[in-house]
């Protein structure tokens, strides 16, 4: 457990940026991949240890970057809306059932999902609280910040191996 305190400690600061208004917008595509990035450099420095960095271990601090900011990035979603009962959801939903109407699709089957969006809405507004919208933020999460963070705990491992490399610490 020891060995991978840098990705818990650094996918638990992922997370936290996650929720930040302006910055969550680019939590797939930047924050995770540079949280792998910051992750295998700390842990290298904490260990003094410059030697390559094998795919497998950069693989498994991909997965534990992703699993626990996708928990913590959620966590911190649903208390947020809990307490604000507001999000993201909420203020985007006239846009969302637009684009539902638009879907080339059965009637039935539309009406459906406004019900379901609706329901959420009321629920969000109402409760502070969607078993429906924690599961999809949760499964969301867990997927797309488990592929962002493998991939970019592969690519910092490449980049990292030869950046040491130059430097000839091995």
């Amino acid at each position: 457990m020891k060995k991978y305190i840098s990705p818990f400690i650094i996918g638990f600061a992922a997370g936290v940026l996650q929720v930040v208004p302006f910055i969550k917008s680019f939590a797939c595509c930047l924050i995770i991949p540079f949280a792998s990035y910051i992750s295998l450099s700390l842990d290298q420095k904490a260990n003094k240890d410059y030697s390559k960095i094998l795919m497998s271990k950069a693989f498994i601090f991909g997965i534990v970057i992703g699993l626990t900011s996708a928990f913590f990035g959620t966590v911190f979603e649903i208390l947020i809306t809990f307490i604000t009962k507001q999000n993201d959801l909420i203020a985007s939903l006239p846009e969302l059932i637009k684009m539902v109407d638009n879907f080339p699709v059965d009637e039935n089957i539309k009406k459906e999902v406004i019900s379901l969006f609706d329901n959420v809405k009321n629920d969000l507004i109402n409760k502070g609280f969607s078993l429906f919208y924690t599961v999809t933020i949760l499964l969301n999460n867990l997927i797309v910040n488990t592929i962002f963070g493998v991939v970019g705990s592969l690519i910092s491992a490449s980049f990292i191996n030869n950046k040491n490399k130059n430097l000839d610490f091995q």
